[in-house]
């Protein structure tokens, strides 16, 4: 398990009471966090079979950060920033990681969001979470299409988990029905059985935390 500060998060509970779980800090924004994970990661184990990746960035306040309304509120450098850690970084995961991918069945998945369907766009805003969560899609399609030549037993998948009780939601769920507004708990597990459920014609999908597909 990895995350900026690995000790000083609630992941250091959880290796209080698994001594078979290892902490491993990386800085996911940064150019070499990749492959800096990747490497690390790669000390521990020679195979990895299951792989969630669930780094991403909706909104910073305290680099005035958050999602664009209309066309003028857009900026550069929020639009770099949301693409570095939405699109980039979980394809540059993938490529640090696909040597311990590869041997046996193994499955990657990365934390998607259904407002990166172009399709059902029908709000609009966001511009920088939508487009580079669309970004991320086309990474992670274009990847499962190579592993199928190159790493045939892994599944590649983009999963929306719906909307979580997590800071990431928190400004932004105020009109959520209570029955759409999920635990951690409940997302991990619905994310979980979309990976064990996921068959190899699955490889490459966009899917919703009750595996429902999600059109690109």
């Amino acid at each position: 398990a990895s995350s900026r500060q690995p000790d000083h998060s609630p992941l250091a509970t959880l290796n209080d009471r698994n001594d078979r779980l290892r902490l491993i800090p990386a800085d996911l924004a940064t150019a070499q966090g990749p492959a800096s994970l990747a490497a690390a990661t790669a000390g521990y184990t020679d195979h990895l079979s299951r792989v969630i990746h669930c780094a991403g960035v909706l909104h910073d306040s305290s680099h005035n950060r958050s999602p664009e309304k209309r066309l003028e509120d857009l900026c550069a450098e929020n639009l770099e920033y949301s693409f570095r850690l939405n699109a980039w970084v979980p394809i540059l995961l993938a490529q640090g990681l696909l040597p311990l991918l590869r041997q046996q069945p193994a499955v990657f998945a990365a934390i998607s969001a259904r407002v990166g369907s172009i399709e059902d766009n029908r709000l609009g805003g966001w511009y920088a979470y939508r487009a580079s969560k669309a970004a991320q899609n086309q990474f992670l399609r274009t990847f499962a299409v190579e592993a199928r030549r190159r790493a045939k037993n892994l599944i590649v998948l983009a999963l929306h988990p719906g909307t979580v009780e997590t800071g990431l939601s928190a400004p932004f769920r105020a009109n959520v029905p209570p029955e759409k507004l999920f635990s951690v708990d409940f997302a991990a597990q619905c994310l979980l059985r979309n990976m064990e459920n996921a068959a190899e014609e699955d490889s490459g999908g966009f899917f919703a935390w009750d595996g429902a597909p999600i059109p690109w």
